[in-house]
């Protein structure tokens, strides 16, 4: 065989393969343990046997035979009325119980997430009422400002300013100059 007609060869045959397993549907077996056989029919070597409630993967069906593959990827042929199509309910509730503990995972995380939001929502409230007192205490001294509130500097620094004047005029008057009424130039 050429490496050409080898590789047209592998590529149908893996692309037979990638479309035989996207075709493939979930089976689990019903009743009592079943002869796994080679072919379709009882008369086809027997390859091994499935327990009741194992899930298959049924891969072609022909008449009342059923292809199959194994989770251990074992494969033969089963009689299709032995098969069933929804899961048996020992498996479901095995199923179920994952789930319902995998949920409650999520909700213990979703509560301690909870918690922490909510403390630091807390914590964030506590700095808005303390930046909002602090906007209040500013907005009271501004208001204060602008009433007026100055004038006891004011008083302070008009009181300075007349002393000074005061005190100018008493050492002016002490100093024994005589006053010169002309201007010289």
């Amino acid at each position: 065989m050429s490496p050409r007609l080898r590789v047209a060869a592998s590529g149908l045959a893996f692309a037979a393969l990638l479309a035989g397993s996207a075709a493939a549907e979930e089976a689990w077996v019903r009743g009592a343990p079943l002869n796994l056989r080679a072919g379709a029919g009882v008369e086809q070597p027997v390859l091994g046997s499935v327990a009741p409630g194992e899930r298959l993967e049924v891969l072609a069906s022909s008449g009342e035979w059923a292809r199959v593959r194994r989770a251990d990827g074992s494969g033969g042929w089963i009689a299709a009325s032995y098969l069933a199509r929804e899961i048996p309910p020992a498996a479901r509730i095995s199923e179920l119980e994952a789930e319902t503990e995998r949920l409650r995972q999520q909700l213990d995380a979703a509560g301690t997430q909870a918690a922490e939001l909510r403390q630091r929502s807390d914590a964030e409230a506590r700095t808005g009422a303390e930046l909002e007192a602090e906007l209040q205490r500013a907005r009271r001294e501004s208001d204060a400002l602008r009433a007026g509130a100055r004038w006891p500097e004011w008083i302070a620094g008009a009181l300075i300013l007349s002393t000074g004047m005061a005190l100018g005029a008493l050492l002016r008057g002490v100093s024994g100059r005589r006053r010169q009424t002309r201007l010289k130039l």
